[in-house]
């Protein structure tokens, strides 16, 4: 591992790199359209995830700026203590070493993710997809050039063009020091990642998100906080797939019958389990396992449920723990909710969809994390850290 950059190196590399996207955006969708293009796997959400345009440009620029006005988030001491010897110990956040990222499709992990492990001091190691191999060999290109203008070492970020079989073997048996793998994408990526690393591993889980609308709940608000949630990014692991309607909800057969046409004018197909099939035009579930799936796709389970307790169970039975929502003028019973369901981000009357480093003010994100070693959710700057201790004597023997 090299040196650690000092923070004035590390901000001059993500600002040039932001003023590089910018000047070559051109390039960079031209490369794009070609992994477009070529990609004939039929995912929609992959599809989604490959596709670079000018928002997605935007946003990539907008994240290096904002990490490049970030306090530095290595060195913060988290604990002092004096010694009855009068050794000084403190506790000061420590960058991992090398960071590997492994993802399906998405070129902006390739500066957002990245981004943030070089901030944060660290290594990183990028290994992306086939599909989008054209659009990352373009940004990787130009954190290299970043990095020379600057005078840093590009081993600094470093590209794995491995086929799946090289990956698995550079997993078991790597040629450096790796100190965390962060995956990100379906269960089989991450499975394959957990199967086969000989290092910590950050899962960046399935979605498979639920919103409970309780008997007080504003069903107008509920209907568009249930539709934003789902259609707004269907590729999104924070998007909605599930939502459960309380079975004492005043005009509970109004909402669900107005629910389900809304939702079928946006071309989801709606799935559902007996009592909510009666107020609409629903597929009904003909195989319970439906409850742990995560779609991805505009595809969606309407189910009805006795009450508060009857949802929080379900919920921490069923989802992947990434985000839940409950619709309520209760406050007492969305405390109750929030502090209850076991998910990364909870919510109260509001889209799941905001479940995002970037919406979060983190300045995006390495990953959503649904591990709870060693942070939870969206993985910012502040996170991307571990820590070591300092301890500061005079010639003292124990």
């Amino acid at each position: 591992m090299s040196l650690l950059l000092n923070i004035e190196k590390r901000n001059a590399v993500l600002k040039r790199m932001a003023i590089l996207i910018q000047e070559q955006a051109v390039n960079l969708i031209t490369a794009n359209t070609e992994d477009l293009n070529a990609y004939d796997g039929g995912d929609l959400a992959m599809a989604d995830r490959l596709k670079v345009d000018e928002a997605k440009i935007s946003g990539m620029i907008q994240s290096l700026e904002e990490l490049a006005s970030q306090p530095d988030p290595i060195g913060v001491e988290r604990y002092a203590f004096t010694h009855e010897n009068q050794m000084q110990v403190s506790n000061r956040t420590a960058p991992f070493g090398t960071v590997m990222i492994i993802y399906e499709s998405r070129p902006d992990v390739t500066i957002e993710a990245a981004g943030i492990a070089f901030k944060s001091g660290n290594k990183i190691l990028l290994k992306g997809g086939k599909e989008s191999l054209r659009s990352n060999l373009v940004l990787v290109e130009l954190w290299h050039q970043a990095l020379e203008e600057n005078e840093c070492s590009k081993n600094w970020v470093t590209y794995l063009n491995y086929s799946r079989q090289e990956t698995q073997d550079f997993l078991g048996n790597p040629d450096q020091k790796i100190d965390l793998i962060v995956p990100r994408g379906g269960e089989r990526l991450i499975q394959f990642v957990k199967a086969h690393a000989n290092c910590p591993v950050i899962v960046s889980g399935r979605g498979n998100n639920f919103l409970y609308v309780a008997k007080t709940a504003d069903t107008q608000m509920a209907t568009d906080i249930i539709v934003n949630a789902k259609i707004a990014k269907i590729s999104a692991c924070n998007a909605l797939d599930k939502v459960l309607i309380d079975k004492e909800l005043p005009n509970k057969e109004a909402f669900v019958s107005e629910l389900i046409n809304t939702l079928k004018d946006q071309q989801v197909a709606i799935y559902s389990d007996k009592a909510i099939s009666q107020h609409g035009d629903t597929e009904v579930i003909t195989d319970e396992n439906i409850w742990e799936e995560e779609f991805l796709d505009y595809k969606i389970v309407l189910g009805e449920t006795s009450g508060l307790e009857d949802s929080i169970e379900r919920i921490n039975i069923h989802s992947g723990g990434h985000s839940a929502t409950i619709i309520t003028s209760d406050q007492e019973e969305a405390s109750l909710f929030m502090e209850s369901v076991d998910s990364a981000a909870v919510y109260h009357n509001a889209s799941t969809r905001f479940t995002d480093g970037g919406q979060f003010g983190l300045a995006g994100e390495l990953a959503i994390s649904t591990d709870k070693l060693h942070q939870r959710g969206p993985l910012g700057l502040t996170h991307l850290v571990t820590n070591k201790w300092y301890i500061k004597g005079n010639g003292q023997t124990r």
